[in-house]
């Protein structure tokens, strides 16, 4: 098998062992290691402050809400039409370290200015810059995890990332909403944020430059002949298993995106003064699920394969939809919210390993994950308006249905369509 000639649309000819532009580099060092996990939990703190916070806060400085819709859907489109620019951009950096820690330090400057400028061309501007820096961070953070410990055990690698990434989340919302609370004042959140750069920036600085592979960071140098940069760009494009596993997550996030505010807008109505604190055991319990099980789902990738945990994934939620809409107990709707964890481990870890597999030997792993980020995004942005919608003509239980059904659409596309891209050699 490793003599035939790989043809173009199969996912499993890229997935098959390295060749010499691939070859996993020495195992990285203990110190580089840990550098990652903190570089990874510090950068999960100062995401947190740009959630929620941003409306509340906004609104304490006497915004309408249609200016802070503004803002929050100009960093919106922002985000979207970003993802394969900030793939491509990695892809052609010299270092990814480099790329992680500019693109810390503009989020940091946005926070900022949140704080000291709470001003509609200021905010504005820096909504716009948080937008752009994320879309180049979270593949450089993938790209300098494959570089550092290689195909072979990036499944394990990309678990332990998603565990610091929970943990990271949890507490910074928690520590974030007590001092906002206490000190009365939502504009503490941002300068948390700010002053968790020294931090996020000393931990990147753990990690060694020479041991990050410059080759594995992009999926490997591309076989030859090596083609123009834009024909490489184009047969990517048209990779059939790339833009299935793109179709297939965009469903996903049609259908999960709206379900926990659907579901916030329900509790509040059912319960009173208590809604606040069921939504937050909404929020904190999933967490506390992708923290527990994303080295476990790191683990299984290799030994099940990537397509029996991804079929998981995707069958969560249509039985979230349907529970959704038939249960009216807070509590049992909090159990029925934790699906929801499972489903973020798998997808945390899964997603990104199957881009590695399909990209691999292409140069090209980051435009790969933008391509899919993009599709991510485009269902994220449509969940919320469409499941609106029918709530508002049909009811909320309907909404639930409706997104239950675009799930299972989504479960039926993964089991039919998509395939197992696990490499031979983790078999």
């Amino acid at each position: 098998m490793q003599g035939s000639a790989p043809t173009q649309d199969d996912a499993l000819s890229l997935a098959k062992p390295a060749t010499a532009g691939t070859v996993r580099p020495p195992d990285p060092s203990p110190r580089s290691l840990r550098g990652l996990d903190w570089f990874i939990f510090f950068v999960a703190d100062v995401q947190t402050g740009f959630g929620p916070f941003v409306s509340l806060y906004l609104t304490t400085q006497k915004w309408t809400q249609v200016d802070i819709g503004l803002v929050l859907s100009a960093g919106g489109l922002v985000s979207l039409a970003g993802q394969i620019p900030g793939g491509m951009l990695v892809d052609a950096a010299r270092s990814e370290r480099l790329v992680a820690g500019f693109a810390i330090s503009a989020i940091a400057a946005s926070a900022f200015a949140y704080a000291a400028w709470p001003f509609f061309p200021v905010i504005l501007a820096a909504a716009v810059l948080h937008a752009a820096a994320s879309c180049m961070l979270g593949p450089a953070m993938a790209a300098i995890s494959l570089g550092l410990v290689g195909h072979t055990r990036i499944g394990e690698r990309l678990g332990r990332n998603a565990r610091f990434a929970s943990v990271g989340n949890g507490l910074a919302a928690a520590v974030m909403g007590t001092l906002a609370h206490f000190l009365s004042a939502p504009r503490v959140v941002f300068i948390v944020t700010v002053a968790l750069l020294g931090p996020a920036l000393l931990a990147l600085g753990l990690i060694s430059p020479r041991e990050i592979d410059p080759d594995s960071c992009h999926g490997g140098k591309p076989l030859p002949p090596v083609k123009p940069l834009t024909t490489e760009i184009l047969h990517l494009l048209r990779k059939r298993p790339l833009l299935i596993l793109a179709g297939c997550v965009m469903l996903f996030h049609l259908a999960n995106a709206a379900m926990l505010p659907l579901m916030a807008g329900v509790l509040t109505t059912r319960s009173g003064d208590l809604a606040t604190v069921f939504v937050a055991a909404c929020m904190v319990g999933p967490q506390v699920i992708v923290a527990v099980f994303s080295p476990w789902v790191g683990r299984k990738a290799s030994a099940w394969g990537r397509r029996p945990l991804l079929l998981i994934a995707f069958a969560t939620v249509p039985v979230r939809g349907l529970l959704f809409g038939l249960v009216t107990n807070p509590y049992l709707l909090i159990a029925v919210q934790l699906l929801d964890g499972i489903a973020g481990a798998v997808l945390a870890v899964t997603v990104t390993l199957i881009v590695v597999d399909m990209t691999r030997g292409t140069g090209h792993f980051n435009l790969g994950q933008g391509i899919v980020g993009t599709t991510m995004g485009i269902g994220a942005s449509l969940s919320p308006t469409l499941a609106g919608y029918v709530s508002d003509r049909f009811g909320s239980a309907t909404a639930f249905f409706g997104l239950a059904a675009i799930a299972a659409v989504g479960l039926a596309a993964v089991w039919a369509l998509m395939t197992e891209t696990r490499p031979a050699e983790n078999e």
